[in-house]
């Protein structure tokens, strides 16, 4: 069985403690996309300090707050990806201007008219860049130990920044998973 059998559009990465890579440290990646060349997603706990509407301003006033771009991951930072939990009963595969990745969650068109699609969202976020891996990378990775795979939650894509969503997806797996919240932020000062 492969490494990353239990990687699909919805699932997270969790970064390990022992992953210590800037650009992944304490993170949770959403999967948007993993197939045999490759796996894409986004990291939903990095905001950025920069507005939306100063870069999206027709998309701006719609995002979920803060109203941050996040920063997806270290590749293509200047492309910008939108997922949206749309809200119940929408049917993804009627809708205009999106993409179904997993449930209620859909990637959105940002070159589509915000005005038809925000009634049906629940919330957005913007994410500048994304992460990604070339075919078997995440697999070794996986093997490593650098992430843990587990089920995501339509939600996990709207946390706040002020939420350590982090903590709080390792800390819904169980035991003994559950414990490596509890992992000290710096070690050398626990």
């Amino acid at each position: 069985m492969r490494p990353d059998a239990d990687v699909e559009p919805g699932s997270l990465l969790v970064a390990a403690p022992s992953l210590v890579d800037p650009n992944f440290r304490r993170t949770v990646v959403y999967v948007i996309d993993h197939r045999g060349e490759g796996t894409l997603g986004v990291v939903l706990n990095r905001p950025s300090e920069v507005a939306v509407h100063d870069v999206l301003p027709v998309w701006g006033p719609h995002v979920t707050r803060p109203q941050a771009v996040y920063i997806g991951g270290p590749v293509e930072q200047k492309t910008a990806l939108c997922l949206a939990a749309m809200r119940t009963g929408q049917d993804l595969a009627s809708l205009e201007g999106v993409v179904a990745v997993h449930g209620p969650v859909a990637l959105v068109d940002l070159d589509a008219d915000p005005d038809a699609l925000v009634p049906k969202v629940r919330g957005m976020r913007v994410f500048a860049g994304y992460s990604g891996w070339s075919e078997g990378q995440l697999a070794g990775e996986v093997e490593r130990g650098d992430w843990i795979v587990v089920k995501g939650l339509p939600d996990d894509v709207l946390t706040p920044p002020g939420v350590d969503l982090w903590g709080r997806v390792l800390r819904r797996q169980g035991m003994p998973t559950a414990l490596l919240a509890t992992f000290p932020t710096d070690v050398r000062r626990n």
